[in-house]
């Protein structure tokens, strides 16, 4: 596929790119707190999930005995030749079960750690299903992705794993089915019966293709970075490649001084071609509308999961204790409430800030919510959101709720790159359902992919364009 294919196919996702030069390589640890690179924390194995290496030795490049010469010579060796080939033949054979056998022996264990739910012991204290397919993709993304900090393609191993060991976690959803009534049928006595046929649940049919759309258009960007006309130097290193473009290190500005293990791109003097360029800017576009359309599936899944009982319980009892005083009060007091003026006056100047102010308005929401609902004698978050239709659309708590809602959206919309807030981990932690789980985690380490290859591409321009004004 051309390069000029993966817009076309990216542009039918309806979003609009837009610029991020932020730098996202970080690979989280298992948390119950924020995340950076793919926002929700995990912990990763070294090895993959379900699948070990590939052999690629395995296979007999022994001419054929028909191309050998018709001599007598060769003739009266002929059955030497031929027991010879066939032991040789043999030896293959026993070397590709041994190697079959040694595969499928890891893949029996890997895949009985995941249906035990990570207790080894049997007793069923492991984890429920959906979280331990959630962390199997997880940590599938961090074997296979969690090295990969330039732009370029990836390995075939890690390709050929990344495909074969995902179609298996994927392979569930084809059994998450949902009825329907296809079609009415009239008996003899007029009876009318309605004949019911299964389909994927209506969740997955509408996201899983798109997400699988989304998987290869990413590994496609990666896979049109073969001949390039920059390079990547390790930070802190000065090699004989990392020299030709002079003192680079005085134009990497926007990197963050602590992360001194992400490779620095070099240019040549004067910087890349106007082809190169133009070619950088057109996989950015693609990757940042692969990045706001799998941020929206995931938003989206986010959504329908069910706040657990134990997040409504730790709420407190107040909006106003969990917002401030000052944030309070211009909620209160403003006829025409604006969210964007209330960040603006807050001036926050860094993302913790921002999450925590995220964490912040987030309970304050539901717990408003929770009191205009305080009159049905239950506060479960099933009830609360039974009830919320019923509800008196003046009533200053839901005005509240719907301010504070509007403050988040605004702070997420100001700060895309944001970690999930402990109200979105804890859904993921205590889900239950399977489908929900992998839709959830497959759009979000896609999401971390498409950022981090928008963060590369922003690297190498902002390289290209500094040296070039330097040459200036």
């Amino acid at each position: 596929m051309d390069s000029s294919s993966n817009c076309d196919d990216s542009s039918d996702l309806g979003y609009q790119p837009s610029p991020s030069s932020f730098d996202q390589t970080e690979t989280p640890g298992f948390s119950t707190t924020s995340g950076d690179s793919f926002l929700f924390r995990r912990t990763y194995s070294e090895t993959s999930t379900v699948s070990g290496p590939i052999d690629d030795n395995s296979y007999s490049c022994e001419p054929s005995p028909s191309h050998w010469p018709a001599n007598k010579s060769a003739t009266r060796n002929q059955p030497v030749l031929g027991r010879l080939g066939m032991k040789q033949r043999m030896h293959i054979v026993d070397d590709q079960e041994t190697v079959d056998s040694a595969e499928l022996e890891m893949m029996k264990e890997r895949f009985s750690k995941l249906l035990l739910g990570e207790d080894m012991s049997g007793s069923g204290k492991g984890v429920c299903t959906a979280v331990t397919i959630s962390n199997a993709i997880t940590n599938l993304y961090a074997t296979v992705f969690g090295q990969t900090l330039r732009l370029e393609p990836l390995q075939p191993e890690k390709k050929a794993m990344w495909k074969r060991e995902m179609d298996c976690l994927l392979s569930v959803c084809d059994y998450i089915l949902e009825f329907f009534p296809a079609k009415s049928q009239n008996l003899k006595d007029g009876t009318a019966l309605e004949v019911m046929e299964s389909r994927p649940r209506s969740d997955i049919y509408i996201n899983l293709p798109a997400l699988r759309k989304l998987d290869a258009l990413l590994i496609e960007i990666l896979d049109s970075f073969q001949d390039n006309e920059f390079w990547y130097a390790e930070q802190g290193s000065m090699s004989s490649n990392s020299t030709r473009s002079g003192s680079f290190r005085r134009v990497i500005v926007q990197r963050k001084e602590e992360k001194w293990w992400v490779p620095v791109p070099c240019v040549p003097p004067g910087g890349i071609s106007e082809k190169s360029r133009k070619h950088l800017r057109h996989k950015r576009d693609c990757a940042n509308q692969i990045h706001k359309a799998a941020m929206a599936i995931n938003s989206s899944i986010l959504a329908e999961m069910d706040i657990p009982d134990t997040y409504m319980a730790s709420l407190p009892k107040s909006g106003k204790v969990s917002l401030g005083d000052i944030i309070y009060r211009y909620m209160c007091t403003t006829d025409k409430f604006s969210p964007d003026n209330v960040l603006n006056c807050l001036n926050l100047a860094s993302e913790h800030e921002a999450l925590e102010l995220a964490d912040r308005v987030e309970a304050s929401m539901y717990t408003w919510r929770r009191k205009a609902c305080m009159s049905h004698s239950k506060s479960s978050w099933g009830m609360v959101k039974e009830f919320m239709s019923d509800l008196d659309r003046t009533d200053k708590n839901h005005v509240l709720a719907e301010r504070a809602e509007s403050l988040l959206f605004c702070l997420k919309q100001r700060y895309p790159e944001l970690s999930q807030t402990s109200l979105d981990t804890c859904k993921i932690q205590y889900n239950r359902d399977v489908g929900q789980a992998i839709l959830e985690s497959y759009s979000r380490v896609l999401e971390g992919l498409a950022f981090n290859l928008v963060a590369w591409i922003e690297d190498v321009l902002f390289v290209d364009k500094s040296v070039r004004n330097q040459d200036e």
